[in-house]
C-alpha cells in the first residue's frame, strides 16, 4: 500500500501540473485587454499624460503583487525600491553616464533589485508584524539618507537638470506625453509578459505553495528561503524600473518617491483590484487614479482626507471585509486572466487498493 506521503506529492504534483497549463494560455479576454490598452494610444490622445500616470502605477502595484500576492510578503516600504530606481534615473541622465533611456532604465532595474536582494535577507526572518516594521525602516532610512545627501540628490528641493535623450536614439520625449506613454506601456507589457511566465512557471506554483502552507511546502521538499529570496529581488527590480520611468517621463525626481504615502497607495491599489492575479495591479490602478482624479477635483482642499478614510476604514474593519467591495473589480481580473489562483488542498486520502 502507498504511504500517504507518497499520494500528497502525487496530488501536489498533479495540481501543480494541471495550473501549469492552465496558466500557459492566453484567455480571449486578456487579448482584449492588452488590444484596448493600447488602442488608447490613438483613442485618448489627450489623455496620454494621466494614462502615463496610470501605467507607472500599474506597474508599481504589479511588483508589489508578486510578493503579496504570491508569497504572501507583506510590504510597507516598497516606495524605498521604487525611489531607488528614480534616482538611479535621475543621476544617470544629468550626469550623462547613461544617455538612452532603455538602457538607463535597466540599470535602474537593476540598482532597485540589488537593493532588494542586500535587504530581504532582513525582511524574511521574521512574521508579518515584523517584516511590516522592517521594510517600513528601510523605506524610511533611505528616504533620510536622499533628503541629507542634498548635494547628489537635491534633498527636499529635488534632483532636477535632468535632460532625457531620444528612446534609441529616434523617438524624443514630448510635452503632450505621446511618447512618454507609448514607452511606459511597453515596457509595462513586456514585464507583465516575464511576470507572468514566472508566476505561471512551477516555480511561481511552488510560491504559492508556500504561501498556502509553508510547513506542507517544506514537507514535500521545496525550499522557502532562496525562493523568497529571488521573487522579493525581482519585485524590487521591477519597483526600480517604475520609478526610474517616472523620472525620465517628467525629467525630475524628488524625495516623494521615497515617501510612505507611496508604499500605501501601491497596497491600496493591491486592495481595489486584488491580488494574487497580476490584472488586480492593473485594473486597481486605473481605478485608483482616476478616483484619486475625481476627489482632488471635487474637494481640492481635503482629497486626502478622504484617501486617509479609506485607510483608516481598512484597519478598523478589517482589509478582507472593505476588499470585498471591490469583489467585482477582483471577479474581472480573474476573468482576464482566466484562471483562479491555486490554492493546496486538503491532503488526499491514501490510496487501499493500490499494490504493496
Amino acid at each position: 500500500m502507498r504511504g500517504p506521503d507518497v499520494s500528497t506529492s502525487a496530488a501536489l504534483a498533479s495540481a501543480i501540473s494541471a495550473q501549469f497549463s492552465a496558466r500557459a494560455r492566453w484567455s480571449p479576454l486578456e487579448m482584449v485587454f492588452w488590444l484596448g490598452a493600447f488602442s488608447t494610444i490613438w483613442l485618448l490622445p489627450e489623455q496620454h499624460l494621466i494614462l502615463t500616470e496610470i501605467v507607472i502605477w500599474a506597474l508599481l502595484a504589479l511588483s508589489l503583487d508578486l510578493i503579496l500576492g504570491y508569497a504572501g510578503i507583506i510590504s510597507l516600504g516598497h516606495a524605498a525600491f521604487f525611489g531607488v530606481g528614480a534616482y538611479t534615473a535621475g543621476l544617470l541622465a544629468k550626469h550623462a553616464l547613461v544617455g538612452e533611456p532603455v538602457l538607463a532604465l535597466l540599470v535602474s532595474g537593476l540598482a532597485g533589485g540589488a537593493f532588494g536582494f542586500a535587504t530581504s535577507f532582513l525582511v524574511l526572518r521574521g512574521t508579518d508584524l515584523t517584516r511590516l516594521m522592517v521594510t517600513l525602516g528601510v523605506a524610511l532610512l533611505v528616504r533620510e539618507i536622499a533628503n541629507r545627501a542634498a548635494w547628489l540628490t537635491g534633498g527636499a528641493d529635488g534632483l532636477q537638470g535632468i535632460d532625457m535623450q531620444p528612446v534609441l536614439g529616434l523617438f524624443r520625449f514630448d510635452l503632450y506625453g505621446h511618447t512618454a506613454y507609448i514607452y511606459s506601456l511597453t515596457v509595462l507589457f513586456v514585464l507583465f509578459l516575464l511576470a507572468r511566465r514566472v508566476v505561471g512557471s512551477p516555480f511561481g506554483l511552488s510560491l504559492l505553495a508556500i504561501k498556502g502552507n509553508p510547513l506542507r511546502a517544506s514537507a514535500v521538499g521545496i525550499g522557502q528561503t532562496w525562493r523568497l529570496v529571488g521573487i522579493y529581488t525581482l519585485a524590487a527590480a521591477y519597483a526600480g524600473i517604475a520609478g526610474g520611468l517616472l523620472t525620465q517621463t517628467t525629467a525630475f525626481t524628488s524625495l516623494e518617491s521615497l515617501s510612505f504615502d507611496r508604499s500605501a497607495d501601491a497596497l491600496l491599489v493591491l486592495i481595489i483590484g486584488g491580488t494574487g492575479h497580476l490584472y488586480g495591479g492593473l485594473i486597481g490602478a486605473v481605478v485608483f487614479r482616476f478616483a484619486q482624479d475625481w476627489i482632488s477635483t471635487a474637494t481640492p482642499q481635503y482629497w486626502q482626507f478622504w484617501i486617509g478614510l479609506f485607510l483608516v476604514l481598512i484597519v478598523l474593519v478589517g482589509r478582507d471585509r472593505i476588499g470585498g467591495w471591490f469583489a467585482p473589480l477582483r471577479r474581472l481580473a480573474d476573468r482576464i486572466s482566466g484562471w483562479r489562483p491555486w490554492r493546496p488542498g486538503p491532503a488526499a486520502a491514501p490510496d487501499e487498493g493500490g499494490r504493496p
